[in-house]
């Protein structure tokens, strides 16, 4: 497992909250009446990409808004970049995965059940 330092840490937090509120405002055209969520922003140690973990609820047909938001990708990292000019300097690369951690654990509580 990688260890990750203060700043990628601080990079991490940055992105996931301003890339977080990016998604809320565009939630109605990228997610099509689904809940999203940006769970986790892991920034590589050279700061040149951003691995976007996403939780979609329900998640029947999340992969569509996923390839969906990977189609926008280009949109939300200039926005990004306009939102965190005087904070970095150089935005990172977007990666966007399918956080399905929410599934894995009602999938262990109906097995428990």
């Amino acid at each position: 497992m990688e260890e990750y330092s203060t700043r990628q840490n601080k990079i991490g937090r940055l992105i996931q909250k301003e890339l977080g509120e990016l998604l809320r405002r565009d939630t109605q055209i990228l997610a099509k009446g689904r809940i999203l969520s940006l769970t986790t922003v892991r920034v590589t140690r050279d700061m040149f990409l951003a691995r976007c973990y996403l939780s979609i609820f329900p998640s029947e047909g999340s992969a569509e808004v996923l390839a969906d938001i990977k189609l926008h990708k280009s949109k939300l990292k200039g926005e990004l970049g306009n939102i965190v000019r005087f904070q970095l300097r150089h935005v990172p690369e977007l990666e966007f995965f399918l956080d399905d951690s929410l599934d894995y654990i009602e999938k262990i509580d109906k097995l428990l059940k």
